[in-house]
Order: C-alpha cells, then structure tokens, then sequence
C-alpha cells in the first residue's frame, strides 16, 4: 500500500461536539452506544430520533423536515406548551428499538423536531436554566411553609421558559394542589410535579461512591433494578448496612453486577451439611471461596480445628467414595496426610536453657598471656594480666622466690 499521497486524519473528537462514529460523550449519562454507525443508509431507515434533556430526561421525535441531524446536535422539539431543546443522542435503525425498550405504543408520544436551534433559541434556554437552582431554593421554602412532608430535589425549565417540572421526594403520599397554585404565582411557569425515588436523586445530584469513582447512575445507569441482601448473602459479603448502603442510603446497585457470576460458580460448590470420612476422622465445612473453587475443612464442627483445603474436585471424589462405602486415608490429592510447616515455639522445649553459664575459653598458655602477646606486661596495680589471668596467677611466682628464700635463711641458721 502507498501511503506517501495518503491523507491522515487523527480523531480527537468531532465538529459536533463527540466522539466519532457510535461513541458518544460522556456527560450525556442516557448514551447508547450506536454500533450500526458505519453501516451505509442507516440513517435513512427510519425518521426516528432520540433527543436528551438535562440530565435523566429523554424523548423520542420525527424529524418530519428531513433534517441532517448528527449525534451533538442540539435541537428544537415540540412541547407541550412551546418547544424545548435537547441535544440528539441517536440516529437510526437502534432508536426503534429504543422506542420499544420504553414501550412507548401512543404515536401521540412521539413529537416532531422543529429545526436545529438557532442563537436566539440557545440564549433563551441558558436564560432558564440560570433560574433553576435559585426556583429549587425559594420552592424549598414555600413547600415547608405550606407544612408538607415532602423535598424538592431538582428543577427544570423548559427550553422557552413557559414550563416548569419539579422533581420531588416523599415517602408518603402528597396533596401538592395548594403547592402548585403558590408556585404558579411565584414563579409565572406552567408547574409540572413529578415524584422520584432515593436512586433517582443520587443520579440527578451525582457524587463519588466508596469505590472512588462517580456514581453509576450519575454516569450510565438507565434503569434502576431492586436490590436485595440475598445478593449480599450470595457473594459471602458482610451484611453491615453501612457498608451495604450508597451514596442514596439504600442498598448498592453494584451488589447486583456480579450475582450471576457467583450463582453459576456456587453450583460447583459442595452443600455446607455433607460430611467427609476419612481414616484418621471426619471433616466438617468450615469456609469456602467460590471463585477459587476451593474449600476448607475443619475436624471440629463448631471451631477451627486441623483445618484443610482441598479443591472442589477433591471433594466430589471423597463424597463419591464415602457413599460407596470407601474412606480415604486424608483429604489431599495424592492420600498422604498434610503436614504442617508451623514454626516452632521457643517455649516448648525446656526454658531453663537460658540459665546455664557459658563455658569459659580454655587458655593453652602457661604465662597467663595470649598466643602473639607473649612479651607484653600487665596493666594497672598487678590484680589482672594483659592476657586475662587471675590475680592468683600473676602473683604465684613472687610467693615462690619469697618461700625460696625463707627456706635458704631458715638453712642458714641451722648452720
């Protein structure tokens, strides 16, 4: 291939805003990836589009004018009243699936798109969504005036400002009629309330989890599916309900991501009541990691004794053994019994050890005087030799000259 007349071109994102192709971006937390981008034609199979609004909001339109609309760009759709403006986050053969996954049946449902907003669109929409954080402050206030038991967690205007949606909380049901009629005077917007849950709320405010990323469903999360503590008991996690909580207060919805993948591998797993035979005793289930596929033995049913680990194979060959009648000499793969490595404890020999004296150095030389330092004299008063001799050494050949000579003069005298 020549590739001195190609041209390349690096993709570090598009003129609209994203990523090529079906990539989309990533502040856009209800993106769907379209994997049919590339296939020719795919835009003209269906007039379907699908448009997202601030966060967890999106419809599905007609483009009834033909219009040539790409993912990023932002657009002007029916309302009701007015029009409002999203930014298209799919195109093609996949939005009809879409469609049908929110099983949307009216064709009432389904609005058209006016054109690709203009400047004067886009002014009026960053005019009102700069009244959205003060509008949830002042309707905080007024709903706890109005004494209902009820928190106001988000707020979004409409694209012309001549709408409203709030986004409440309530464990209990709400009489809000009072509520809307002190908002529509306050505010001079057509009031829409819509009741969301914990999850709902942690998606709209987003955060970071304990696992030190940003919440899934301030990120990807579309549909939100029960969790329960079965899923918790499943995976051998604690059920403390501080560590099981999120950011929501309710259970994590990551509990959920890996259950299948430890029910599959707990049917390999050998049931807790079986009890292994062998030669020497019998072996009680202590613990097993279900994704190691290994399992751990106690000779002790309520405590932690000689505990042994042996693959779940393994145990299916003894269960299989025990029911023909046969015992195994150990759990271990090859029959042998386990040894053990354990380190040995100083205080089971005989701890009186520490208590004999150290054998004293033999010295071979007859002067008191170590091997080298033949010629060298004693230091201080005479009490101690250089070389480590006693004081009854170094005084020994004096006492025998004075003998010596008491001997001679006592010799003398006689004579």
């Amino acid at each position: 291939m020549d590739y001195k007349d190609m041209k390349f071109q690096v993709f570090n994102g598009c003129d609209r805003g994203l990523s090529c192709k079906g990539c989309g971006r990533q502040d856009r937390q209800l993106n769907t990836y379209d994997w049919l981008a590339d296939v020719p034609g795919n835009t003209l199979s269906t007039d379907l589009v699908e448009v997202q609004f601030k966060n967890t909001r999106k419809g599905y339109y007609h483009n009834v004018n033909h219009l040539d609309l790409h993912k990023g760009d932002v657009v002007a759709v029916e309302a009701n009243p007015g029009h409002d403006i999203g930014v298209v986050t799919l195109t093609g053969q996949l939005v009809k699936l879409q469609v049908k996954k929110a099983n949307i049946k009216s064709p009432d449902d389904i609005r058209r798109i006016y054109r690709i907003a203009k400047p004067v669109d886009m002014e009026k929409y960053h005019e009102a969504k700069s009244r959205e954080h003060a509008t949830m402050i002042q309707s905080r206030q007024i709903a706890k005036d109005l004494g209902l038991q009820m928190k106001i967690g988000d707020v979004e205007y409409q694209g012309d400002c001549n709408k409203a949606i709030f986004y409440y909380i309530a464990d209990e049901r709400v009489d809000f009629r009072q509520l809307i009629k002190v908002l529509a005077d306050a505010f001079h917007v057509r009031i829409e309330m819509k009741q969301i849950g914990a999850r709902q709320e942690a998606g709209r405010i987003g955060g970071t989890g304990p696992c030190g990323r940003e919440l899934c469903c301030a990120t990807w999360m579309k549909n939100f599916v029960s969790v329960s503590t079965n899923a918790a008991r499943i995976q051998d996690i604690s059920l403390n309900p501080q560590k099981l909580a999120g950011m929501c207060a309710k259970l994590k919805c990551c509990m959920n991501y890996e259950v299948d993948a430890y029910v599959e591998a707990g049917r390999k797993m050998p049931s807790k009541e079986i009890q292994l035979q062998t030669l020497d005793n019998d072996y009680y289930f202590f613990k097993g990691d279900i994704l190691a596929g290994q399992v751990t033995y106690s000779t002790d049913k309520n405590l932690a004794a000689n505990l042994e680990t042996i693959s779940t194979r393994r145990v299916r060959e003894i269960i299989e053994m025990n029911r023909r009648g046969e015992k195994p000499a150990s759990l271990q793969e090859d029959g042998t019994p386990r040894k053990d490595n354990k380190p040995k404890d100083l205080l089971e020999g005989d701890i009186s050890r520490f208590d004999k004296s150290k054998r004293k150095k033999k010295n071979n030389n007859p002067n008191g005087n170590r091997s080298g330092n033949k010629n060298r004299r004693p230091r201080g008063n005479g009490k101690q030799e250089a070389g480590g001799a006693s004081v009854e050494n170094s005084a020994r050949p004096a006492q025998q000259r004075q003998e010596n000579n008491r001997q001679k003069a006592d010799g003398d005298k006689k004579e």
